[in-house]
């Protein structure tokens, strides 16, 4: 049975929830939320999800609740509706020009007119206020929709939590249903504490999962606080079976759904001109992340690849003249150009990507173009262009002349000042995708997670094909290119009078050779498969359908002739309408029980729509909190010139000079604090580093020798622990003679199994390059580290797991895991816990990361901060080692024999390790293994 009522519905792949009440009034409590739930069930990667949430006004007073959910981009919400006092106000989705004079009315009242508005990078706000009488209580509900998209090899489903507040059903059910066989599932949370571990429950069987959050209010609870700890994000990330033929065609309701990603094909060979934005707004840190990104990049091209740099500001430099082979010394000399690259001038975007077609253009005249490889030019810039042709249709016309389909472009939009309507038109005239690149700490991550996802194409010329007397409305059946990790979707309806058994092909080229692809599924039999009501909701596969077909409308506008423009405009909004969602041309209207006159309007925000332009530092920044019938204003920032217009046009400044900004600035509803400020010290005047972003305060760390600060006695710790008075010097007004260094934590304590001494610290005197540290081929573990003499401190620490393959690359600033090509940014002292198949990675509010596993050792990475600052290393349950365990300091854990005690000196002894012998010293140093400040311990001080 067909349906077509907006309520219907629901789609999961939660790329981002955030289900969250709060009040506006001065007590929060006036509001409680007594219910909160997320279901979210998933069938074949089609996601339908809904959000209740349940309040009642405990005041005296009507007050005014607000309910807020983040969901997805990708997503179309279907359904919204109020139940106040027994009567529901339904939202009701209609044209957008039907919904304009609710609009337009709104505005004239000076209310904000939209309840959805772009938040975050994957994420849109929805959020409507209603006023509740005293003792009342509403019930909200929220209904989306989503079609998961498959990027490297995963699909990914997340939920920000943040109730704000206690309460006291709070529920999140997510069901996951796949035919095709669940091959991995995995969970990461960053609010998940030990005593929520409990809450949560994973099943799992071969086709379905269900995960299950369900905390109590004493586990919600903070330390002896009332506050909620729930505040992060929820991640499931999962991937199905496939085989070599790689198709999967399954049948619901009279419509199916073709899933192609096969497996075990060979990666084309590419010729890929990188062209790289250098102009003057691009000075800083846009700048030193791209060059960042580029040499990881150049790192990963595949000896069968072709490549050249085509860099821009005013001017167009190559930097080769010719494509070059991707050999290791190309690579090496490409490395050295890219950290070269200095950002001045304007942006002539026109000549650059001309010059990068030139390029290809030249290599396939002369033949030196594999035969069957692929062509890929990947733009990546910050502004608009300023300089040579500066008009964008004219841009777009002379480039897509000149690719003349023979290529494919890709553009990357880095940070909000970008025209990014200009690079996705740009993009998609010619077979590509355009992606915005976030101006954040991990900028360089998302430009190599980018680049990954192309990195590897698998097949060009994808055509799908069905027996024309068995399906019909098949959406778009034939696509440029298919990369690894990726998958192609087709559905349609299937006929009245089809055959019993539908049958496809998929046909495509392979580097050297045409290779087709067949499948075939009984009607029958994927019918009965789709009939379990507690994994499925009904029709599933027909609004599959129809969302899909809207987003490849909608995409196909971008490009389209006027004419074409308008047809495809008027089969979307029939579908939108028809299946109830709220698309870009389409607006849900809410009705408040205060009158029509109170509606408001939901339109879905587009991300060509630059509404952050405004947010930059240089600008004035405002945000209105309500709190009864005020208004208060907070401002922060100042006027002047917005960093993306320094060296636009005018005479080059000098190059990477970073911007200023503003202390403290507020977008979207989040504040941004720079992780560290330089404030000036209050002993010398100069400038030193402050973490303002740092969640923990611990106190200042004494020293071996210090002075107390009220009567400037000087007093020594000992090894015992005691401290004594020393002789006092007499009183002067010359400055104090200087005070001995403080005790240090070594970078390495090792506990050593079978030994009648208790630790062993490890101080490294001597280190040149990158130091194997770990390696035990047993365990499939490998530690390896950069160490800085100077600082004696550890720069940066990578741990390497072979099952499952996983990398954790640990720096100062973050820890950067691996997994799949995925890249993973965390800040240090953010809760982290994350559950892979074989191995448990978890962070604590004091930085502590463990990895651990029931068979493994546990390594623990943590940020010191203390005298010695760097990154410290643990290992615990270090009896798992096994007997090939290697390096400097997997030695220590082979045949270790100790000397006795030095006759001249009971505080030395000798360590014979193999060959090799090392000299023991008894010092005392700070432990850091429980965290800072750290404990003074005495211990064995070995020099490496």
């Amino acid at each position: 049975m067909k349906t077509s009522g907006c309520t219907r519905g629901i789609a999961l792949v939660l790329l981002s929830l955030l289900a969250a009440l709060c009040t506006t009034t001065a007590k929060k409590q006036d509001i409680e939320v007594y219910s909160l739930t997320v279901d979210s069930k998933v069938s074949s990667r089609f996601a339908h999800t809904v959000v209740t949430s349940r309040v009642v006004n405990r005041a005296e007073t009507a007050q005014e609740a607000t309910f807020q959910v983040e969901l997805p981009k990708r997503a179309f919400i279907t359904n919204f509706s109020m139940i106040i006092e027994g009567v529901t106000y339904p939202g009701n989705i209609k044209e957008k020009a039907a919904a304009q004079e609710q609009y337009s009315a709104a505005v004239a009242r000076g209310e904000s007119a939209g309840l959805l508005k772009a938040t975050g990078r994957k994420t849109e706000q929805f959020q409507v206020s209603v006023s509740v009488a005293p003792s009342a209580k509403v019930t909200f509900e929220l209904v989306y929709e989503e079609l998961l998209k498959r990027q490297l090899g995963a699909y990914e489903l997340l939920l920000k939590v943040q109730p704000q507040q206690l309460v006291k059903h709070l529920q999140m059910d997510i069901h996951i249903f796949e035919p095709q066989g669940i091959s991995f599932l995995e969970t990461e949370s960053t609010f998940m504490t030990n005593e929520l571990v409990d809450a949560l429950t994973v099943s799992q069987n071969k086709t379905k999962a269900h995960i299950q959050f369900k905390p109590t209010l004493s586990q919600q609870k903070s330390s002896g606080q009332q506050d909620t700890v729930l505040n992060g994000n929820f991640i499931v990330r999962y991937d199905v079976n496939r085989t070599v033929s790689g198709g999967s065609i399954q049948i619901e309701g009279g419509y199916f759904v073709h899933y192609f990603a096969p497996e075990g094909l060979p990666t084309i060979p590419k010729n890929v001109i990188f062209v790289i934005d250098k102009s003057g707004s691009m000075r800083g840190k846009k700048i030193h992340q791209t060059r960042e990104a580029l040499i990881k990049i150049l790192d990963d091209l595949s000896p069968n690849d072709q490549f050249n740099l085509v860099s821009f500001s005013g001017d167009v430099t190559q930097w080769r003249p010719s494509l070059v082979p991707a050999s290791a010394e190309n690579v090496n000399q490409a490395r050295s150009y890219a950290t070269g690259i200095q950002a001045q001038g304007g942006t002539n975007i026109n000549d650059a990507m001309l010059m990068a077609v030139q390029l290809l253009d030249s290599a396939n005249q002369q033949e030196l173009l594999p035969e069957g490889s692929v062509s890929l030019i990947i733009l990546l810039t910050d502004g608009d262009p300023t300089m040579g042709e500066t008009d964008p249709a004219r841009i777009q016309k002379n480039v897509k002349e000149a690719v003349g389909g023979q290529y494919s472009v890709f553009s990357l939009g880095f940070g909000f000042d970008v025209s990014y309507a200009f690079l996705e038109k740009l993009a998609l005239d010619n077979g590509g995708l355009a992606r915005r690149i976030y101006e954040d700490s991990d900028s360089a991550l998302q430009l190599q997670d980018f680049y990954q996802e192309v990195a590897n194409p698998l097949l060009t010329a994808v055509t799908f094909e069905y027996p024309s007397n068995a399906v019909e409305d098949v959406s778009q059946d034939n696509f440029r290119l298919l990369f690894k990790g990726s998958e192609i979707v087709v559905a349609g309806k299937i006929k009245d009078q089809s055959p019993d058994v539908l049958s496809a092909k998929v046909k495509g080229k392979m580097h050297m050779q045409n290779i087709t692809f067949q499948t075939e599924s009984s009607v029958a039999e994927q019918e009965k498969e789709f009939q379990s009501p507690k994994y499925i909701f009904h029709s599933f596969m027909e609004r599959l359908w129809a969302y899909l077909t809207i987003q490849q409308l909608l995409e196909k506008m971008v490009s389209a002739s006027n004419a074409e423009k308008q047809d495809l405009e008027t089969h979307a909004l029939t579908l939108s309408l028809h299946y109830c969602f709220v698309t870009p041309l389409t607006s849900m209207v809410v009705t408040k029980p205060e009158g029509k006159e109170q509606s408001e309007v939901a339109e879905k925000p587009m991300e060509t729509e630059n509404k952050h332009r405004n947010f930059h530092s240089g600008y004035p920044l405002s945000k209105f909190r309500t709190a009864g019938n005020r208004r208060s204003r907070i401002t922060a920032g100042t006027t002047g010139k917005r960093p993306s217009d320094v060296g636009r046009a005018g005479p080059p400044g000098p190059p990477d000079v970073p911007h200023h900004y503003p202390l403290y600035y507020h977008i979207a509803g989040e504040s941004l604090l720079p992780d560290r400020l330089l404030a000036p010290s209050v002993l010398d005047g100069t400038f030193r580093s402050v973490d303002l972003g740092a969640r923990d305060t611990f106190p200042a760390r004494v020293p071996a020798v210090a002075s107390d600060p009220v009567t400037g006695r000087l007093w020594e710790r000992k090894a015992s622990g005691r401290s004594t008075d020393l002789p006092q010097p007499p009183k002067t007004t010359s400055l104090p003679a200087a005070v001995p260094a403080p005790i240090q934590a070594p970078p390495v304590i090792l506990t050593l199994p079978g030994q009648s001494v208790d630790r062993l610290c490890v101080d490294i005197k001597h280190s040149q390059g990158p130091m194997n540290l770990l390696s035990d081929p047993e365990q499939g573990i490998e530690v390896t580290a950069q160490y800085t003499t100077e600082k004696a401190q550890f720069s940066w620490i990578k741990v390497t797991f072979k099952n499952p393959e996983l990398q954790v690359h640990a720096f100062s600033e973050h820890v950067v895991v691996t997994r799949n090509r995925r890249n993973s940014a965390f800040k240090w002292k953010e809760t982290l816990f994350s559950v892979i198949p074989g191995l448990q990675m978890t962070m604590d509010k004091a930085g502590l990361l463990l990895l651990s596993s029931p068979d493994r050792v546990t390594i623990g990475l943590l940020p010191w901060d203390g005298p010695g600052e760097g990154l410290r290393l643990l290992l615990r349950d270090t009896d798992r080692f096994s007997s090939r365990v290697g390096g400097v300091l997997g030695q220590f854990y082979q045949d270790v024999v100790w000397g006795p005690p030095a006759a001249a000196n009971d505080s030395q002894r000798t360590l014979t390790v193999g060959d090799l012998e090392y000299t023991a010293t008894r010092l005392l140093k700070l432990d850091y293994q429980e965290g800072s400040p750290g404990t003074e311990i005495s211990c064995w001080s070995v020099e490496l």
